[in-house]
């Protein structure tokens, strides 16, 4: 473990391409703040080999060894430091009282329009530029014309808080021109209208309900873990013997990409507090993740119950992060995948760009794509909806290739 600095966000990076990078953290505490970090590590595709979290009511220690999933030297490893520190409370602003109240989300919501010509991948490939321009996706609407044109508009927010700023839009739009080629038309940014900018949740359509939603959490997914087999799903367990402080959470899985973010979602969710946390990676390439948290008044969870109830809430979120489903309705083809949304408000990072990515090796191109925020028995939810192009070999019809898109995406999205 790396000494103690002034700063924030330590990042080390390893020596060689298969080393391990360290991430150290060590700023005020508060509520939520590991689910914060985790997030972030999740977002720009580093996988968390082992790490330690210690905190005191006051101040966390963080140290996370990391690996990235794609080549190292395409990571932007300042641009990360940069996005940690920006969620670490400053020691200043946690004396002082709040100067005015957050400007609501959808106020800061962007409207960018762009129009070029249709290829497979522009999705993803426009997800990407987006990414590394530091903006974030809130919502799309994209559509493909009669002669082949793709007609996009995303609803975006800017991690720089700058676009009030005349020279940051024609930055922007100036890159995507750029990037999209001879071939863009069209593109624009500009503040989004409040009912096109309003991220509240609807009632889901009945015919969404039953092709992405059961009655029973088992039947998610059928071929995925067969439901409950130990040797593949979650296993979670209370324990109030190991301290006499804290109750002890332990979670142990299959390693995956996103697993220490899905672990934090699921206990920030709860209101629990975590004093302190570890995850490892066993030998036989399952991951144990134990932490040490009190309930929301600050107590041991020693009601049976309770555990119970709290247990299998973790267990559902970190063993069904997605839910993937393709449907066939006459000739259209369509791909759906749900995402719980934070009790914050976010949604999971990645889907768009992994799914993209996954469709793109497949060679699918896609007509249309739209992301909502739906509730569902009380839960908050985003549905990414992707209306698949059908050229007939082999035809996204068939049972073959449905399943070959399911298990691509999941591949693509947990790793």
């Amino acid at each position: 473990m790396g000494a103690y600095s002034d700063e924030y966000v330590v990042v080390r990076r390893g020596k060689k391409p298969e080393d391990l990078s360290e991430i150290t953290i060590n700023c005020p505490d508060k509520v939520g703040l590991g689910c914060d970090l985790a997030r972030i590590v999740f977002e720009f595709g580093l996988s968390v080999e082992k790490g330690d979290m210690s905190i005191d009511g006051r101040w966390c220690f963080v140290v996370l060894w990391v690996k990235p999933r794609t080549s190292p030297s395409t990571l932007r490893w300042s641009l990360l430091k940069q996005r940690l520190e920006d969620v670490c409370p400053s020691t200043l602003a946690s004396m002082l009282p709040p100067v005015s109240p957050p400007v609501p989300e959808c106020e800061r919501v962007l409207l960018l329009q762009a129009c070029s010509s249709d290829r497979t991948g522009l999705l993803h490939d426009v997800t990407q530029k987006l990414w590394e321009m530091e903006l974030t996706i809130k919502k799309i609407k994209v559509s493909t014309s009669p002669d082949g044109r793709a007609i996009d508009l995303f609803f975006v927010t800017d991690n720089r808080n700058q676009m009030s700023c005349k020279k940051r839009a024609e930055e922007v739009t100036k890159q995507l021109k750029e990037f999209l080629g001879e071939s863009c038309s069209h593109c624009e940014i500009g503040r989004a209208s409040p009912e096109c900018g309003d991220l509240t949740c609807s009632v889901l359509p009945d015919s969404l309900t039953r092709d992405i939603f059961y009655d029973d959490p088992s039947t998610f997914e059928k071929d995925l873990n067969k439901g409950g087999n130990h040797a593949n799903g979650v296993v979670v367990a209370f324990d109030n013997n190991t301290s006499p402080v804290h109750s002890l959470l332990q979670i142990i899985c299959k390693s995956r990409k996103g697993l220490l973010y899905d672990c934090l979602r699921a206990v920030k969710d709860l209101n629990l507090k975590v004093a302190y946390g570890r995850i490892d990676i066993l030998d036989n390439g399952k991951s144990e993740l134990n932490l040490f948290l009190l309930n929301s008044k600050h107590r041991k969870v020693t009601d049976t119950q309770e555990q119970k109830v709290l247990a299998q809430y973790v267990k559902e979120e970190v063993e069904h992060p997605v839910r993937i489903k393709v449907e066939t309705r006459g000739p259209e083809t369509e791909l759906l995948i749900a995402t719980p949304i934070e009790k914050c408000g976010r949604g999971r990072p990645r889907v768009l760009h992994d799914a993209t990515l996954a469709l793109k090796m497949l060679d699918i191109c896609i007509f249309k794509a739209d992301i909502g925020r739906h509730e569902y028995n009380g839960k908050r939810w985003e549905i990414y909806q992707f209306l698949l192009v059908d050229r007939g070999e082999p035809s996204l019809t068939s049972s073959k290739m449905r399943k070959l898109i399911v298990d691509q995406v999941r591949h693509i999205l947990l790793g």
